[in-house]
This record gives C-alpha cells, sequence and structure tokens, in this order.
C-alpha cells in the first residue's frame, strides 16, 4: 500500500514598514515569541489576498503592498509543520493594534529587535536590514 502523499504548507508573512520601524506581534499561540504578522494560506486565496488578510487581522491595520521580498521554505523552519512562507514587505498608517492570534503588537527598529522571536523571523529580518540598509 502506497502512503499518502505530504505536502508542505503554504503560509505568508509581512514585514510592515511603520514610520522608522518594523511591527511585529507577540504570538498568544505556541510557538511563543515575536513574529512578522502572518499565517496560513486558504484554499482558493492568493498570496497578497492572504497577506492582507493575515495583517488586518493581526495588526487592525490595512496595508499597501511594497513588493514580494523573499520565500524561506527550511523544512525546521516552523516546528509544528513543514511550510513555504513567502515573505512581503508592505506599509501602514496608523498604530498597530493586536488581534486574532496576537497578544501584543509593537514597532522595533534595527537596533531593538526583541531577544524572543519565532519561527526563523530573526534570519529573515536581518536579511532585510542587510538588504535594505
Amino acid at each position: 500500500m502506497q502512503a499518502e502523499p505530504r505536502n508542505p504548507f503554504c503560509t505568508v508573512d509581512v514585514i510592515i514598514e511603520a514610520g522608522r520601524g518594523i511591527i511585529l506581534i507577540k504570538r498568544k499561540n505556541p510557538p511563543p515569541g515575536w513574529a512578522m504578522p502572518g499565517g496560513f494560506v486558504d484554499y482558493g486565496e492568493s498570496l497578497e489576498n492572504a497577506v492582507r488578510r493575515e495583517a488586518k487581522e493581526e495588526t487592525g491595520l490595512d496595508i499597501q503592498l511594497v513588493r514580494q521580498f523573499h520565500t524561506y521554505s527550511d523544512p525546521a523552519r516552523d516546528p509544528r509543520h513543514h511550510t513555504i512562507s513567502t515573505i512581503f514587505i508592505a506599509t501602514a498608517q496608523g498604530e498597530p493594534q493586536a488581534g486574532d492570534d496576537a497578544g501584543e503588537a509593537g514597532v522595533f527598529t534595527k537596533g531593538d529587535l526583541p531577544d524572543d522571536i519565532a519561527f526563523d523571523h530573526r534570519q529573515i529580518l536581518e536579511d532585510y536590514f542587510n538588504r535594505k540598509y
């Protein structure tokens, strides 16, 4: 009997540029830590619509997409599942308000990132800051 095929989960994350920093959310659910807003893409949903939806659910902000940044696919990037995440860069106006599975939301600069960052988001943010500045 042949095993059922297993496929990675498709996710999106967004680096939201706000003022002089970027917006991160503190996760309510495991794995703990601060993270870029994001989540799973629903069936029939484009990456762009998924990232707008996730940003709105987790920060309360409507984002304006600037560009697609990079895709990260290390099978160990998420301890729960094998995920492939497409990262976007966006801008937003206003103050983020934590919602959905976000316990807190805050604006951080390259020099004041929190110590406890979930998933591979620290590496993604380092890649972003190293290419941006």
